[in-house]
Formats: structure tokens, C-alpha cells, sequence
């Protein structure tokens, strides 16, 4: 059964032809979230749990190693949540790009968030940038994308270690966000593992560490009590869906020569080029600053003050975007003055003013086309994609749309 956009645990069963078994099997693994319970108890599943259902169901395609239990043991750089996450959009933007500049050798996302989109151009023969001003984010590129030193066999073994840990101590973590945005007991074991590797930073490669953390950040995000962001945690106490590190899948063969970066895109794109530049910018109010600061907090593990009921942090103020704000259009213009590319791509919706005041778009399609014609020839392209906002359960004639520059 389908209602306002809520799905029932016997049209999941349906849709994707798995057992009940299954089903649970995924959510205790930390592979599937579990679901709110409507007042009947019944489990509501949403079009996020969908999505993850529908991963899992790839990635077993895909042939992801498993141990006997049948759980993934490798982790992949689309195996979380993220607000205007482009996985289900790679298809669209690459057959797009190859259509209208099929010999690129470089491409660069300016606002790689997850880095999903730049993971499927990152290929032999194509160097890839990739930049955000998230040091959560940075460390994921520099997981999957650095070509840089590390030894498997010992990552390999860390991890096994951590996921063994039973923690007695309560710690920065479980003080501040245990029985809240994660179970007492996930908590101390995440905060006990996070120190671990601090303590143990010596002896890590540059890679080795980001490789530990981001797999600890993505064990995280499973078995967090969220929404799939941190601007809040539900009410109801957390599920105690036991805390699992994976060893990330990386390829290394494809990562020579790439870049990665934590900088202001504004700043960074005065100082690079390449064949092909993506830009997807935030679209509206929602501070991702805001939305991912406890994973930004356990990234950076500063220990710093909070502040408010969600617990975030101070002095956020150097990862805020200016493309959340009405200075949005003067920002874009001139970081599109300042691209050097052959192809210009943008990522942009068309909910100007179709959610709730957070969710509207911060540029109009007159402020991006104007500002790409004055660098070449534009054209767009656009795909239908349903979409979700806090003001309204979903929003009709949802559209994504590629605005493509050929630059003169």
C-alpha cells in the first residue's frame, strides 16, 4: 500500500521481490535505515529507505564482496545519505557530457558533496579534481580519489579491530549525542574509535587515516537517528542497529594524477582548468554547514562547544555558502567569469518557488543562462526527478536540468 508518499512494508516486499527476512536482515546489518512506526506500530517506509533498499539491490548486482552472513564488507563512496545527492542523476550528466564533448581528458566538480558524480568520470586516461568546502567530504576524495600511499592489509585489519571494541568509557561522543542522534552504546564505541585513530595518527599514512575516518563516518550515517541530515534527530530513541566499519572499495589504477581540495570554489577555480568543469551548487537555504555538522565535528575532532538542541557547533561560519543566500547570483557569475573549461556544466532544479521558503531556489534560470552566455553558447537539458521538501511531501513537475556552456 502507497499513501501520501509513505509505503507499506508489503509494497516494499512487492516492489523489490525480496522476504521479510531479508528485509530485516538488511536493516540489522545497517545497510537499510530502519523505518518510523505509524501509530499502529506499523513500520512507514519513505522514499529514502526506497532508495537505500534499491542500493543494497545494486550493489549485490554489482557484485560487492560479503562475508557468509551474506553483509557487504566493502564500502562505496554512494553508500550514504546527502541532501541533493546526484547518484540517481550520474547516468543523465554523464550521457549529456559525452554527447556534447565525448574527449575530455579532465573533469572537475566544483561542489562534489559525496564526490558521486566525479567517481563516474574518474577513469583511466580523465584526471579528476575534486573540492568541497567539507572536511567530512575532503577526507572521502582523499579516500577514493588520492593517489596515495597506503597499506590494505593494515587498514584491513584496523577496522576489524574497531568493529571488535566493546567501549566501558563514555567520551566526547556519548556525552554530548549518545540517546540522541545515536544509541549510548554506538556512541561510545564511535567516540572510542575516533580517538584511536587520533592517537595512533603517527603511525597512519595521510590516506590510511582519511580511509579509517570516512569508514567510520559512513557506519555512522547507517545507524544514525536521523532523517538522513543532522539539523535534528527524531524523538523517539534510537534503534540500536550495531555500529559497522567497512573497508572502502577504492580503485587505485584510476586515480593517477587526480586533485582534491577543500577550498572555496570561488577562490579554487581562478587556479585550475579543465576540459570539462561540473558546478552544483547549493540550491537553496539549507546550510550544509548546518545539515552535516556532527559529521563534520567527529571529522575534524576538535572537541569543540555546542550549542542548541541539535548540539551543533560554534563558529560555523567558514563552511557556510554564500549560494544559500540572496548573494547567490553575484556569486555565481563570478566564479563562471572565472572558469577555465572547455565545457561548462550546471546542476540546477527548477523549484524556484514551488517548496517552502527553505527549499526555493536561490537563482532563477535567467541569472545561470546569462551568466554562462557571456562564456560560450548554452543549451539546456532536463530530466524529471521526484523530489522531496520539509514544506510539502512532494512536488509536482519536479524537473533537474543540465544548463551546458561550450565555451568560446
Amino acid at each position: 500500500m502507497e499513501y501520501n508518499n509513505s509505503y507499506s512494508t508489503s509494497y516494499i516486499l512487492d516492489k523489490f521481490d525480496i522476504s521479510r527476512q531479508t528485509l530485516y536482515n538488511w536493516i540489522n546489518a545497517g545497510l537499510v535505515m530502519e523505518p518510523e512506526r505509524d501509530w499502529r506500530d506499523w513500520r512507514v517506509w519513505t522514499q529514502q529507505t526506497l532508495d537505500e533498499i534499491e542500493n543494497v539491490i545494486t550493489m549485490k548486482k554489482d557484485g560487492v564482496k560479503a562475508d557468509d552472513t551474506g553483509i557487504e564488507k566493502n564500502l562505496h563512496i554512494n553508500n550514504r545519505r546527502y541532501l541533493g545527492s546526484k547518484h540517481k542523476m550520474v547516468d543523465f550528466i554523464k550521457e549529456t557530457i559525452d554527447n556534447e564533448f565525448p574527449k575530455y581528458k579532465s573533469f572537475c566538480d566544483l561542489f562534489a558533496g559525496t564526490g558521486v558524480v566525479a567517481n563516474a568520470f574518474n577513469k583511466k586516461g580523465v584526471k579528476v579534481i575534486v573540492n568541497d568546502l567539507l572536511h567530512s567530504n575532503y577526507l572521502s576524495y582523499m579516500t577514493w580519489f588520492y593517489d596515495g600511499m597506503y597499506n590494505s592489509g593494515k587498514v584491513n585489519k584496523l577496522i576489524d579491530d574497531f568493529n571488535n571494541i566493546v567501549p566501558s568509557n563514555d567520551n566526547y561522543l556519548s556525552i554530548n549525542f549518545g540517546n540522541k542522534y545515536f544509541s549510548m552504546e554506538n556512541a561510545r564505541k564511535a567516540g572510542t574509535i575516533r580517538e584511536h585513530i587520533d592517537m595512533i595518527s603517527d603511525e597512519l599514512t595521510t590516506k590510511e587515516k582519511a580511509m579509517l575516518i570516512t569508514s567510520l563516518l559512513y557506519a555512522l550515517d547507517k545507524v544514525a537517528n536521523t532523517c538522513g541530515h543532522y539539523d535534528a534527530y527524531r524523538k523517539s530513541a534510537p534503534e540500536n542497529q550495531k555500529l559497522k566499519l567497512l573497508y572502502p572499495s577504492i580503485k587505485d589504477s584510476e586515480n593517477k594524477d587526480n586533485e582534491v581540495y577543500k577550498e572555496d570554489a570561488n577562490k579554487l577555480v581562478k587556479s585550475i582548468k579543465a576540459d570539462v568543469m561540473y558546478i552544483d551548487t547549493p540550491y537553496n537555504s539549507r546550510q550544509y554547514a548546518d545539515a552535516y555538522h556532527l559529521l563534520e565535528n567527529i571529522a575534524e575532532w576538535k572537541k569543540p562547544e555546542l550549542e542548541g538542541v541539535s548540539m551543533k557547533y560554534k563558529n560555523r561560519s567558514k563552511i557556510k555558502s554564500d549560494y544559500c543566500t540572496i548573494k547567490a547570483p553575484l556569486a555565481f557569475s563570478n566564479l563562471i567569469e572565472n572558469v577555465d573549461a572547455k565545457l561548462i556544466v550546471v546542476s540546477y532544479n527548477n523549484m524556484a518557488q514551488k517548496g517552502n521558503g527553505r527549499s526555493n531556489a536561490k537563482m532563477s534560470d535567467e541569472e545561470i543562462i546569462e551568466a554562462l552566455s557571456r562564456k560560450g553558447t548554452v543549451k539546456t537539458y532536463e530530466t524529471k526527478h521526484q523530489y522531496f521538501t520539509t514544506g510539502k511531501a512532494t512536488i509536482e513537475d519536479h524537473k533537474e536540468r543540465l544548463f551546458v556552456c561550450k565555451c568560446k
